[in-house]
């Protein structure tokens, strides 16, 4: 890390943003995505697709939020973590996983630089000098394949250029935010280039502890610095060779768990609710280590080309906090703020962890009237994971400890072929076939009071699927498409080996999913406005779900006989002339569990359930309920407003992202649905005309409004909040 920072100090300043690249006409610049896995219109792409870039991923990133700050800034994409900055949880169209086991698996596939980054841990890399994201809505089996029957978000970096360039951006805040982001860019030869970028994010802490004797006493302050170098390595147009290298480093508080914030009868928070304090005796700490490599090499022959994509990341992780988020003493039994039944202090880590993946994939040229790629794609992981259980009233001494390990491999085979049938009608189908299989073991040597060792639980489920998918789109006019598609995909079996408090590990099926789509996407005012709709239903055979366990800090995985959802989307940009730039996103999405015979543990805390009961005490039967953080609202708008002075501009941009509300578990409950949230932030500032300088001020949450986020069930009515409002001023430097 010290020497990817001496390289990168040496020259900072900041590329114009994307999406100030404007035509010379006004109109709105031609947008191209690699959703299959090569470069091509946005148009021509038969699914829904969405492209964030340049100014507005500046303009998110400037208050040191981490990615979760892309949640309802594009339609249908939502975005949580029990674990703060570390493990992030995504929903897509609103299928997602919310375990909180290290070893989750998600059906949102994340692929960072064409490298699928398959445990949450990984997921979690920040964001900065990037060329754009690209959310890829629906089944993906067919290119990507790993585990993204949802989709896909795509990140991709800013590449090496044989150009001399750079970016220095600077921002500090209130809580002592301060933001530093660059990246510079230089030939080395003819044949060679070298792109350095760098990240520093640090924040006071900012929620205080004022209980005599704490064990920690200050909380929400964290320092996250990363880097990436690549190196290009081009001797000629027929061969190209990048190495990319990159490393994490955070440290600081985990989630903030805040004892019976929620008022039982209500979801709202309690009277009096104060965000700077929190009265606790357990310990809060978290750390997070990231190190990966990739080499993507391409050779282009006459009509052909191939890639071959090397993958290799490795992640350590440690993360205590004090679930129960209260305080006591054996003299004086645990009341906090509210009832609290028994302590809960618990740590997740992540001690030893490996993935490597291989991808190799010929394609044809994709101008001809058929044109085909196919590939093979090979996927290994070996992860360990340790729980600790600790006794708070007795110097926060180890009392519990389990682990696991788990091996995966996943191997696969894949095509897809393409036929511009006649003018304006093109013609797509695709294919994978995928085997995985998992090797599971855990024990539990040390057992926590009342329980019994457990020397060793073993599981080795196997899974394989055929996905495919058919999409047409069709050419109404040179500015409009429509385009249809249907599409399969498929998750892996997985494994829930959490057995700190428990006697047994659960195993889920492998999940189908099923779905269709269309959609209409029109340039308008002579392309100076944009407009994409769709509308979509699927359907997801033995989908996987995590169920808690009562009054037990525990997961279980269970499978949904079949989960329905369906819904719309619509994205407006448009760009009426050189002062005025606004945009629209936002999506309906309704989803239903279709399980008569499912049931599930409610909460052990009292709360208000609104399930019928089932057959046996204590359960609830699930059917027909929504899936669980999933907002079946999502909205956002922006706005930005400019006018010549002096030597440049003044500026204004204002964004708006809005989320409905959602269940917090499987089950329905009075207390555990998530108030909707409006999150909105505003920048004004000054930009030169040669784009070489730019000052900003900003405000994030501006309406500081805060709401329960996430909650615990087990225990007490404990729930997360949101972040509060944050404000700070940037700068900006580019050569």
């Amino acid at each position: 890390m010290r020497a990817w920072w001496a390289i990168g100090v040496a020259g900072l300043a900041a590329l114009p943003p994307a999406l100030a690249q404007q035509a010379q006409d006004g109109a709105l610049p031609s947008v191209y995505v690699t959703a299959q896995r090569r470069a091509e219109p946005l148009q021509e792409v038969p699914f829904n697709v969405s492209v964030l870039g340049g100014e507005a991923l500046d303009v998110l990133a400037a208050s040191g939020r981490d990615l979760r700050y892309l949640a309802s800034r594009m339609p249908s994409l939502h975005i949580e973590s029990d674990f703060g900055r570390s493990f992030p949880r995504f929903y897509l169209r609103g299928l997602g996983n919310t375990d909180f086991d290290l070893n989750a698996a998600q059906p949102v596939g994340i692929v960072y630089d064409d490298v699928v980054q398959e445990n949450p841990l990984l997921k979690s890399f920040p964001l900065f000098d990037l060329q754009q994201v690209e959310l890829l809505r629906g089944p993906q089996g067919s290119l990507f394949g790993r585990n993204a029957p949802a989709g896909v978000v795509k990140f991709d970096s800013v590449r090496p250029a044989f150009r001399t360039e750079g970016y220095a951006n600077a921002a500090y805040g209130s809580d002592e935010m301060r933001n530093l982001d660059g990246a510079f860019n230089t030939p080395l030869g003819e044949t060679l280039a070298l792109r350095v970028s760098l990240l520093s994010q640090h924040r006071g802490n900012r929620v205080f502890n004022d209980r005599p004797n704490a064990a920690t006493t200050e909380f929400e302050g964290y320092h996250d610095n990363a880097a990436r170098v690549q190196l290009l390595y081009q001797p000629n147009s027929a061969f190209s060779a990048l190495l990319n290298g990159h490393g994490r480093r955070m440290g600081g508080r985990a989630t903030l768990f805040r004892a019976n914030i929620l008022q039982k009868g209500s979801n709202a928070l309690a009277p009096g609710f104060d965000y700077a304090s929190l009265p606790t005796d357990g310990m809060n700490h978290q750390s997070l280590k990231t190190n990966g490599a990739s080499l993507r090499l391409r050779w282009q022959f006459d009509g052909l080309s191939l890639h071959a994509i090397s993958g290799w990341e490795r992640a350590r992780f440690y993360s205590r906090a004090d679930v129960d988020a209260g305080f006591g003493s054996l003299a004086h039994p645990p009341m906090g703020p509210g009832r609290i039944p028994f302590p809960s202090e618990t740590a997740d880590a992540l001690p030893k962890h490996r993935q490597l993946t291989q991808e190799v994939r010929l394609e044809s040229d994709p101008a001809q009237v058929w044109s085909w790629l196919a590939g093979v794609y090979g996927f290994s992981e070996k992860i360990r994971v340790d729980s600790f259980s600790f006794d708070t009233f007795n110097g926060n001494r180890q009392n519990a400890y389990a682990w696991q390990e788990q091996d995966s491999r996943s191997l696969a085979a894949f095509g897809a072929v393409s036929w511009r049938a006649r003018p304006g009608l093109l013609l797509r189908a695709g294919l994978r076939y995928t085997k995985d299989r998992k090797d599971f073991v855990a024990a539990r040597p040390q057992a926590a009071p009342g329980a019994s060792p457990i020397a060793r639980l073993e599981a080795a489920p196997r899974g394989n699927d055929f996905s495919w998918d058919l999409g047409a789109t069709q050419a109404l006019s040179p500015d409009s498409h429509v385009y249809a598609r249907l599409a399969t995909g498929y998750r892996a079996p997985s494994i829930q080996g959490r057995i700190l408090f428990g006697n047994s590990l659960s195993v889920a099926r492998a999940e189908q999913a099923r779905s269709w789509e269309a959609g209409w996407k029109q340039d308008l005012m002579q392309r100076r406005a944009r407009l994409g709709l769709a509308v979509f239903r699927y359907t997801i055979d033995d989908m996987q779900l995590t169920a808690g366990s009562g009054v037990v800090n525990q997961n279980r995985l269970v499978n949904a006989a079949r989960v329905r959802g369906q819904g719309a989307e619509v994205e407006w940009l448009m760009r009426p002339n050189s002062e005025w730039t606004a945009s629209v996103g936002a999506s309906y999405n309704a989803t239903s569990i279709r399980d008569a015979g499912l049931f599930v543990l409610p909460c052990g805390n009292g709360c208000t359930v609104l399930d019928p009961r089932g057959t046996a005490p204590n359960n609830v039967f699930i059917d027909g309920n929504p899936l669980p953080r999933s907002p079946r609202w999502i909205a956002n708008a922006t706005l930005r407003y400019s006018r010549p002075w002096r030597n440049g501009e003044l500026f204004a941009y204002a964004d708006w992202a809005y989320r409905g509300k959602y269940n917090f578990f499987l089950y329905e409950a009075v207390e555990y649905k998530a108030r909707p949230l409006l999150d909105g932030g505003l920048r004004l500032g000054y930009r030169d005309r040669g784009e070489r300088f730019e000052v900003a001020a900003f405000v994030r949450n501006a309406a500081n409004r805060l709401v329960a986020v996430a909650a615990i069930d087990f225990n007490n009515f404990t729930g997360v909040v949101n972040e509060p409002r944050s404000y700070g001023v940037q700068v900006k430097f580019t050569y």
